[in-house]
């Protein structure tokens, strides 16, 4: 085995290592809104589900080179409010438009030729192409050296139909097939070659 310091390197060093190391990762393109009510959409991989009662993600939103907080980290200190939303591989290229970094007051959403839909909990829009829109309202948010740890709780999920059993609240994989995110910058994974093993019952 061949030893990396990661303490004694935090920051990029640190990031192209854990980044390409701990994969796949879920992708959340997150909306938010700014005070004059402009809507921002945003990739991150820094995202996952932590929880069910109450049912909550987190996401970690970073900050510009200046220190500054980036438009969702500001968004949501500012109102605690967000959707986010899962993408398949037929919108992974218009996801991806929506992580270049653009004057304020210009749409990534545009950029990512999505629509929107008003939501039904928080202020911030749905993007109605997306298979997953998950209503989303901040529970706290904690730093740690220059992470910044948002904790999201879902309080509503809008699925494609077909993607999940509205009876059983069981996915089903052959209509949802999510892209998920490998190394920084272009690293990105399928997730159609999937296999089962059974749950250990010992």
């Amino acid at each position: 085995m061949i030893r990396f310091d990661v303490a004694a390197h935090p920051g990029a060093r640190a990031y192209k290592l854990l980044a390409g190391l701990v994969v796949p990762r879920p992708i959340a393109l997150a909306t938010t809104i700014d005070a004059e009510g402009r809507t921002n959409a945003a990739p991150f991989s820094f995202f996952n589900v932590m929880g069910t009662e109450p049912p909550m993600v987190v996401l970690a939103p970073s900050d510009r080179d200046d220190g500054t907080p980036k438009d969702t980290a500001a968004n949501l200190i500012l109102n605690g409010e967000c959707v986010i939303h899962l993408c398949d591989e037929a919108l992974a290229e218009r996801m991806v438009a929506c992580a270049r970094s653009l004057p304020a007051g210009e749409s990534e959403i545009e950029k990512g030729r999505f629509l929107t839909q008003k939501a039904e909990k928080v202020r911030p829009p749905i993007l109605t192409e997306c298979p997953v829109a998950l209503e989303c309202r901040v529970i706290d948010i904690r730093y740690y050296g220059e992470n910044r740890l948002v904790v999201l709780e879902v309080l509503l999920a809008h699925v494609r139909e077909g993607v999940a059993d509205p009876e059983t609240w069981k996915v089903d994989y052959k209509n949802y097939v999510p892209v998920g995110r490998l190394n920084s910058p272009d690293g990105y994974v399928r997730t159609v070659d999937r296999f089962r093993m059974d749950f250990p019952k010992d």
